[in-house]
């Protein structure tokens, strides 16, 4: 069962977002639920769920630091941001501070379930309009910038061992731990294994940064995000 805690200002998402995941059985909203970012890291720190749904705007302390403050201190929790923006800035701060996923309340109720399984499974999950802008700036600039950000990313994988490199060429087409198991035919575990050694060799703080990093060193053969 994956538990989920809810953290929106506004009572009727809080209420509509519970509706779809609800349609979920193997997801269980639990009874407590934040209306602002503060309340969200306390409850977090004491209900443990396994993924926190946190909007990007509430009051006293906003979804993205409360979103850092529940990965420094409950690291096991996977945080998504869930918002009606879709502003670069709220996408790269979100990036950058690590969290697992960045969904659109205007998205589709299949994408809010799809992401909710895919952090809990330990994966990295975009809504697809945010995947589009990811990967959009990946290849926006003067060709000499693309090639550059490319060669950077070729060298800062080069001290990856090809088992390594395969892993995050996985990882960097959204798949789970389970996924790529089943893809290298190995177990769950020794996946867990290399894509932890993956992160704390190029110092990542988490899927969505591999992930990125995999299409800028243009190891992906195709997106399945």
């Amino acid at each position: 069962m994956i538990r989920v805690l809810l953290a929106d200002d506004e009572e009727m998402i809080r209420a509509g977002v519970r509706a779809i995941l609800s349609t979920d059985p193997e997801i269980e909203v639990i009874a407590a639920e934040a209306s602002d970012g503060r309340e969200a890291v306390a409850l977090t720190r004491e209900e443990r769920p396994d993924v926190v749904l946190l909007d990007v705007r509430m009051p006293r302390m906003d979804g993205l630091d409360a979103a850092a403050e529940i990965r420094r201190t409950v690291p096991d929790t996977a945080t998504v941001m869930l918002t009606t923006f879709s502003e670069d800035e709220y996408i790269a701060r979100a990036l950058t501070d690590g969290a697992s996923g960045f969904l659109l309340k205007a998205g589709a109720p299949r994408e809010l379930l799809a992401g909710v399984r895919a952090v809990a499974e330990g994966a990295a999950f975009l809504s697809p309009r945010v995947a589009q802008r990811v990967i959009s700036e990946l290849s926006s600039g003067s060709a000499g910038a693309r090639m550059s950000r490319g060669a950077e990313a070729r060298e800062r994988i080069a001290v990856l061992t090809n088992r390594e490199r395969e892993v995050l060429a996985l990882v960097g087409s959204g798949l789970s731990n389970a996924d790529i198991a089943e893809r290298m035919h190995v177990v769950e575990g020794t996946v867990k294994s290399y894509v932890s050694a993956v992160l704390s060799r190029l110092g990542l703080r988490n899927r969505v940064q591999a992930a990125i990093l995999a299409h800028e060193a243009g190891i992906v053969a195709s997106a399945a995000w």
